[in-house]
């Protein structure tokens, strides 16, 4: 048999193992030892021819992808697009189940998935590689190739659990990774991943090499391109500023020319708000003297508010519109004891954004013009170095100097309208405080009813008096209470030390607990409120007075600062201190729910209930006492316990229902 049948199978690409048939014919036909060797050399010799044929075309294959993607970025194609096509030549190509390729983080000093071709497995599509863990973190850190055919088998790598189950859940085994290199610096890792054991040869790396750079020279053209792109728009940019600079400027001439109308026709803080905002973008925040919000959006003052961007040059404090640090501010941080700029005692991010914004309006009323705080601009005014307003605009653009003038005249209009409503305010809290002094000391006097008619207080309706004991703080608590007293329809006065009011409603508790709830969180530290009525007309507001006196008195004798109570909330004690002395409430308080039960039902339960506390809580003895059986007694408890809560036993409470108990039997 020749050996030009070796070539007719080359030529029509057959397999290895056809080329075994010619030899085991010969061997058969009885050929001879000579004629034998020679098939098998030219066998040998034609396998070779066959691998050579197949290693040039499979090259071929390669250097016709690797054209193509140089294709591709000649092109300026999307980069997305791109860096797709690579991953999925390169798992064509190599012949594996999955590629993928991931890219640095610079922020966080890690690699994330960028791109993924045959991947199943959303946890590994959200993979991130810290440097130096696991295979393709091996490949970032020493930019050079690693492959392995067995990767959990493979001790060469630091194995972490998350890596590890993101790998195991994609159900790969075999992976090669290379590094996405510009210059000396690693960018990146391509991979190509197989899910059973496989090597990869040296060829291979070298394709996945050439793909991969490939890969980093789309990137690095998507960055020369958007950098190309940047500089057009930081020439479109300056042509803008030119025509925003003329825009400014009338801008600012006619947001002046609306506050002043505004000012003029009777306009409210609300008013200037709104006219800044609808000038300059963005949300306004009005603080009062204090740094609570008055108007506008008072999110700003929320935890997180401020982001990152306030915390970015802690140690210089708050930029004013120029750029350079305050620095000059007077005061200190009242949240944190230290001198604006001065460098923070505390872990970066952790400062209150009032605390931030405080900064800020210290810094604006020594400079006298805008702060910058991150993306927020604060404009301070005040008056004999007393802070009268803040007006804080979060605008995430760009503001510019003639922009900042008109926050800052925007800020001057406001303090005007303040003063002017503070002194009004004064005037007519002058009026009701007198009013409310001779209600309580000189309640005969005549036309009592007539002052407060005219100043829309009904005193023919039920009102509550509140006495509040603040501690300190009187002229802000006195403006406090004139404000309640004015939104309410009510009256305010300061007595001493304490503030009085008198106040629509007829319950005295909840009033009182409102009342020194909202006090304590103006003042900054606790208010104690006591109250008394409900009374209607003149004649009564003075023993109410004196109710709410006594009440603000039994709550900080009894260490409760910072309540609020009226009589019937006091329990036992409101009977003491109550002016009228309502029994039949505080026995409806204490044992309502068992003196209706019994009246209801025929039972005994009061009746158990005092044999129950007489004999020192002993049921047996309360048995003996009753003449029923232990178990009776304390089904007879249980339902009690059902009717007054299961802490009628506890010793205050226990002590309220004795007391009662002896005052139902007085009382027949």
């Amino acid at each position: 048999m020749s050996a030009r049948v070796f070539l007719e199978l080359l030529a029509r690409e057959a397999s290895a193992v056809e080329f075994e048939g010619p030899v085991l014919s010969a061997r058969t036909g009885g050929a001879g030892a000579e004629a034998l060797a020679e098939l098998e050399e030219a066998k040998l010799a034609a396998l070779k021819v066959r691998a050579l044929l197949r290693r040039r075309a499979k090259r071929e294959a390669e250097l016709s992808a690797l054209f193509d993607t140089a294709g591709d970025l000649a092109g300026l194609r999307d980069l997305d697009a791109v860096l797709e096509a690579i991953v999925h030549r390169a798992r064509q190509l190599l012949g594996t189940d999955a590629a993928y390729m991931t890219l640095h983080d610079p922020e966080r000093g890690d690699t994330w998935m960028r791109v993924t071709d045959g991947s199943v497995s959303a946890k590994f599509r959200a993979l991130r590689l810290a440097m130096g863990a696991g295979l393709g973190g091996l490949v970032a850190q020493t930019a050079t190739p690693y492959s392995t055919a067995d990767y959990f088998a493979d001790e060469r790598f630091r194995h972490k659990t998350d890596i590890d189950d993101a790998v195991l859940e994609e159900g790969l085994v075999a992976i090669l990774g290379v590094p996405l290199k510009l210059g000396a610096r690693v960018i990146g890792v391509l991979f190509a991943a197989n899910r059973s054991v496989r090597p990869f040869t040296q060829d291979e790396v070298v394709l996945l090499g050439s793909l991969a750079a490939h890969a980093a020279v789309a990137i690095d053209n998507a960055r020369l391109l958007q950098e190309t792109r940047n500089a057009l728009e930081e020439l479109s940019e300056a042509n803008r500023q030119v025509n925003a600079h003329s825009q400014a400027v009338e801008r600012a001439a006619l947001a002046h020319d609306r506050m002043t109308g505004l000012v003029l026709r009777g306009g409210g803080v609300e008013d200037v708000a709104a006219v800044v905002t609808e000038v300059l973008g963005g949300s306004l925040t009005v603080l009062d003297d204090a740094g609570h919000p008055i108007a506008g959006d008072a999110g700003v003052l929320e935890e997180g508010a401020l982001g990152e961007a306030a915390f970015d040059h802690p140690a210089s404090g708050p930029e004013t519109s120029s750029g350079t640090g305050s620095g000059t501010g007077s005061g200190t941080n009242s949240g944190t004891g230290r001198r604006p700029g001065s460098k923070p005692t505390a872990r970066r991010g952790t400062r209150k954004a009032a605390d931030v914004i405080a900064d800020a309006a210290r810094s604006s009323r020594a400079l006298g013009r805008t702060v910058r705080q991150g993306d927020l601009l604060v404009a301070s005014v005040d008056v004999g170095a007393e802070p009268l307003c803040t007006l804080v605009l979060r605008n995430g653009g760009q503001v510019s100097d003639a922009d900042q003038r008109i926050l800052e005249r925007a800020a001057l209009v406001t303090a005007l309208l303040l003063l002017f409503r503070r002194t009004v305010a004064e005037a007519e809290g002058r009026v009701r405080g007198e009013l409310l002094d001779d209600l309580i000391s000189r309640p005969a006097l005549d036309g009592l009813a007539d002052r407060a008619r005219r100043v829309g207080v009904n005193l023919d309706h039920d009102h509550v008096v509140v006495v509040v004991r603040h501690g300190g703080g009187r002229e802000r608590a006195a403006f406090w209470a004139s404000s309640q007293a004015t939104l309410h329809h009510g009256l305010a006065a300061q007595r001493g030390d304490e503030v009085v009011l008198l106040l629509p409603g007829d319950r005295p508790g909840p009033l009182a607990k409102r009342v020194a709830a909202e006090l304590s969180a103006s003042l900054g530290h606790p208010a104690t409120a006591g109250a008394g009525g409900p009374v209607r007309g003149t004649a009564e507001v003075a023993a109410a007075h004196r109710e709410a006196q006594r009440c603000a008195d039994a709550l900080v004798a009894l260490g409760r600062a910072g309540e609020g109570a009226g009589a019937r909330e006091l329990g036992f004690v409101g009977l003491l201190v109550g002016e009228g002395r309502d029994i039949g409430a505080f026995l409806a308080s204490a044992l309502g729910p068992v003196i209706d039960y019994d009246a209801r039902r025929g039972t005994a339960l009061i009746q158990t209930l005092t044999a129950y506390f007489g004999t020192g809580g002993s049921l047996s003895r309360t048995s003996e006492t009753l003449h029923i059986h232990v178990n009776t007694v304390t089904q007879r408890l249980d339902r009690i316990g059902q009717l007054l809560g299961d802490d009628w036993q506890a010793p205050e409470r226990a002590l309220e229902i004795q007391l009662a108990l002896r005052l139902h039997r007085l009382s027949g």
